[in-house]
Order: structure tokens, then C-alpha cells, then sequence
């Protein structure tokens, strides 16, 4: 699961794969630092030493998280032909990340939806994760031809529309999240559509306003 290097190394991931296979068996509250040591096979204070609480483990198991959807999401892109092809494989192999750990994250949402929160998703501590995230959609338009505006704000834009993707994914009980992936290519469909008029100049005052309005809102760059 995690890449290995030095024996150090080892002892961390090794502690880390542990502490997350017990997240998602026995639930995260439910499980204390004691209980990965013991599971682990490691003193206490050594897993301490790696990972100084619950938190600090969560917070490099979201850093693996965006580091799969990136690689995988390029894997994707090599075969892709179109935007349509390219936004699927942006999103889906998002889910496909985080098919097995719908609990895990379930438990971690009270947590990703308080911005005060070191695993807040839109707090400062997470910006790196949200950056690379974003520059999957970037890397999935990259080839568009759309108007400057519209490219310095789609990736955020996108990267937004995936997060309540997420959000329905966790709570979505039909079987392997069927109604999600539908909504996911439902949603892809009307990129699709406004992409074919989102250059009309009768669009161009309405575009500018309401990219306006985000960015005095501070939700896009």
C-alpha cells in the first residue's frame, strides 16, 4: 500500500497500514493509539514517535489519498480522447480510491466539515491536498480551448462539484454506490452541455458577474 525505503520507513508504514486497517474494522473513535501499538507489534511511545496522535495518521492517509487519485487519474488520461473521457476519469478514479473506506470517512466527516479542524477539507492544514485535487481537473481541461476566465476558475469549480460527489458517495447505500457513479456521469453530461455555450458573448456578462461574485467570496482564486 505505502512505498518502502529505509528500515524506519518501513516501521512508519507498517504502523500506518496497521492503524488504518483497524480504522476501518473496529471504527476510529473506537480505536486508540494503544490498541495500533499493540496490533502494530511496537512499543507505544514508538508509535507515538511516528505519528504523535489518531489525527497525524488520517492526515497522511488523506496525503495517500491524493497521491492515488493523481496517479491513477493519469493513468486514465493517456487513454482518454475527449472531455468527456477525461472528466470520468478524474472523477471515477476518485471513487475508485475510496470505494473500500466509505466508513472511515463517514466517521472522519464531522471532522472534515469543521473548518477550525487540522482534517477540516477546507481548512488551511489540508490546502496542499485541496491543490493537488484541483490540478487533476486542471490537468483533465487542460487541452480545452475556453475562455481565460473560465479556465482560472473551472479546476476549483470542479474540484467543488467532485467534494458533493463525495458527500452523496459516503451516504449512497445501493449496491457499489451505483447511484452515485450516475449522478457523477449525469453531472459530466452538463459540463458537457454549458461547455458548448459558455463562450457566446450573450454569456460574457453573466460569465463575468458570477465568477466575480466567487472570487469576492473568496471561494475561487
Amino acid at each position: 500500500m505505502f512505498k518502502q525505503g529505509s528500515k524506519s520507513d518501513g516501521t512508519r508504514n507498517h504502523i500506518l497500514a496497521t492503524a488504518l486497517r483497524l480504522f476501518r474494522e473496529t471504527g476510529f473513535d473506537e480505536t486508540t493509539m494503544r490498541d495500533v501499538a499493540a496490533k502494530a507489534g511496537v512499543a507505544l511511545g514508538a508509535a507515538y514517535y511516528y505519528f504523535p496522535s489518531k489525527e497525524s495518521i488520517v492526515a497522511e492517509y488523506y496525503k495517500y489519498v491524493q497521491d492515488q487519485h493523481l496517479l491513477r487519474a493519469r493513468e486514465q488520461f493517456l487513454l482518454a480522447k475527449d472531455l468527456r473521457s477525461r472528466l470520468s476519469a478524474a472523477i471515477h478514479t476518485k471513487l475508485d480510491v475510496l470505494q473500500g473506506d466509505r466508513r472511515l470517512m463517514s466517521a472522519l466527516f464531522r471532522y472534515g466539515g469543521d473548518p477550525e479542524h487540522r482534517l477540516s477539507w477546507f481548512g488551511p492544514e489540508t490546502r496542499e491536498h485541496r491543490e493537488l485535487s484541483a490540478q487533476i481537473f486542471a490537468e483533465a481541461i487542460a487541452e480545452q480551448k475556453l475562455p481565460p476566465d473560465v479556465k482560472d476558475v473551472a479546476p476549483t469549480l470542479l474540484w467543488a462539484l467532485h467534494m458533493g460527489i463525495l458527500l452523496y458517495f459516503l451516504y449512497d447505500k445501493s449496491s457499489e454506490q451505483k447511484r452515485t457513479r450516475k449522478l457523477a456521469d449525469g453531472a459530466i453530461e452538463l459540463i458537457l452541455q454549458a461547455r458548448r455555450f459558455i463562450s457566446f458573448p450573450v454569456i460574457r456578462p453573466i460569465r463575468k458577474r458570477a465568477i466575480g461574485l466567487l472570487r469576492e467570496a473568496g471561494l475561487v482564486p
